[in-house]
């Protein structure tokens, strides 16, 4: 497949409804980076791509709702993690592909994200996680929304890993650079302060 290949759209789900942990508790999405919020980085990132970008957040909705067309949050309280925002995410999406990202990967750029399209596109029926070395992304990922029954059945099964899930219904990984920029995960103050690098 080719970058010339019409895509089907897909919807796309930024997760920023975590407990900031790293952050001392601060809403990661909204700090600043570069002069802009984070989620203001992967909103500009990804709005060509989709008519329908919803955000995973848990507080400060009215700060997230100009970026995105839908807000979704967990369904239970105290910040379940990462896998309720994407199960919530799941069921709200519009189309049939769900491209999850994270807020704190300011980097990623439009080649990674067309590529995660596309490949996606191969294996139509199967979860998508990056990988870079021996390690998976799980919140860099696509996913079917076909599968969201799938995520339902693991969650009321105990099941809180993301990258677990995936990997048991036989998810494809789109192999990066082990030490892929585009990837720089800004989680904690000291990155946030340090990391300079700024993608297309």
């Amino acid at each position: 497949m080719t970058s010339d290949t019409p895509l089907a759209p897909c919807s796309i789900l930024l997760l920023a409804g975590g407990r900031g942990q790293r952050m001392g508790g601060q809403d990661k999405g909204l700090l600043e980076w570069h002069g802009e919020p984070l989620i203001a980085h992967l909103h500009r990132k990804t709005r060509l791509l989709s008519d329908d970008l919803i955000i995973s957040c848990n507080r400060n909705l009215e700060k997230y709702a100009p970026y995105a067309d839908q807000l979704v949050h967990d369904d239970e309280g105290d910040f379940p993690g990462p896998l309720a925002g994407i199960r919530a995410g799941l069921k709200a999406a519009r189309h049939t592909h769900l491209l999850v990202l994270p807020c704190d990967v300011p980097c990623i750029d439009a080649a990674l994200l067309q590529n995660m399209r596309e490949t996606a596109a191969q294996h139509p029926d199967k979860p998508l996680m990056l990988r870079h070395g021996e390690h998976w992304e799980p919140l860099l990922c696509m996913i079917p929304v076909a599968l969201s029954g799938a995520f339902e059945t693991a969650w009321n099964e105990g099941e809180r890993s993301p990258g677990r899930l995936m990997r048991t219904l036989g998810a494809m990984a789109l192999q990066c650079p082990e030490s892929d920029s585009r990837l720089a995960n800004l989680n904690t103050p000291e990155l946030l302060s340090t990391h300079h690098t700024v993608s297309d």
